[in-house]
């Protein structure tokens, strides 16, 4: 029987309580890695540790990714319970949606904040404690509202498409020192908030849909296992998108 694919692997991963984070943390768990989880609530993190398994897979730690110091206390719990951090998964997210027109500067900023200074936040120190221990794997999650740019979403598609960006320039700068760093673009995952979208809504994506349904969070996980793992050796700056087929 082959080994699993992240046997051993100390994985970091933000915005893991719930939804698309928890299921790749579930995944990664499966997989022989073992997983600080962590989040803005450190209760809500505390209790999807537990879920996860314990103490002796998991741990939960409070962690406001637009605080590098929230990231390096996150980061220095990993190496303190597993050892220094080999897999990084910037997941952490908000939504602030409204047009334009309606959209204040407080909701813009605070959407730029978590998304992108987020992820620059957990690439740039997961970056600096890889590049000292001999490589790692960096996931960020961007969205397909990155790609296309959604109506009343200017905050979050900027901020998706910077991930983008952010990847790519990363990935250049820690190559040659062993650290792989690639991004998700999910389009409709199906979680509590995409289901709470009003029927003529979710109606409309999913006609958007070659695939004709929406996706589900172990969908997302299974990729960023493939970004994670030694079966992605030979990629970085690259961009997956996670989508049914939506605006290919």
């Amino acid at each position: 029987m082959s080994e699993p694919l992240l046997a051993g692997k100390t994985a970091v991963i933000t915005g893991a309580a719930q939804g698309i984070g928890f299921a790749i943390a579930k995944r990664f768990i499966d997989e022989g890695a073992r997983v600080v989880v962590g989040d803005i609530d450190g209760a809500h993190a505390a209790a999807a540790a537990a879920e996860l398994g314990g103490a002796g897979v998991a741990v939960g730690v409070r962690c406001n990714v637009t605080e590098s110091a929230d990231v390096e206390a996150l980061l220095a719990a990993a190496a303190e319970h597993f050892g220094p951090v080999q897999v990084m998964v910037n997941n952490a997210g908000i939504t602030r949606d409204a047009t334009m027109r309606k959209m204040t500067e407080e909701m813009f900023d605070a959407v730029i904040a978590v998304h992108l200074k987020g992820t620059w936040n957990g690439t740039r120190l997961a970056g600096a404690v890889m590049r000292e221990n001999g490589g790692g794997t960096i996931v960020n999650m961007s969205s397909l509202s990155g790609k296309i740019g959604l109506a009343g979403q200017t905050n979050y598609s900027a901020a998706k498409a910077g991930i983008v960006g952010l990847s790519k320039a990363a990935a250049k700068e820690l190559a040659h020192l062993g650290v792989r760093v690639n991004a998700i673009q999910p389009g409709l995952i199906r979680t509590a908030m995409t289901e709470a979208m009003p029927e003529r809504i979710w109606a409309q994506k999913m006609a958007e849909i070659p695939m004709g349904r929406a996706g589900e969070v172990d969908e997302i996980a299974k990729v960023a296992l493939f970004l994670a793992s030694d079966l992605s050796s030979y990629m970085t700056g690259t961009v997956l998108e996670v989508t049914g087929g939506r605006f290919m």
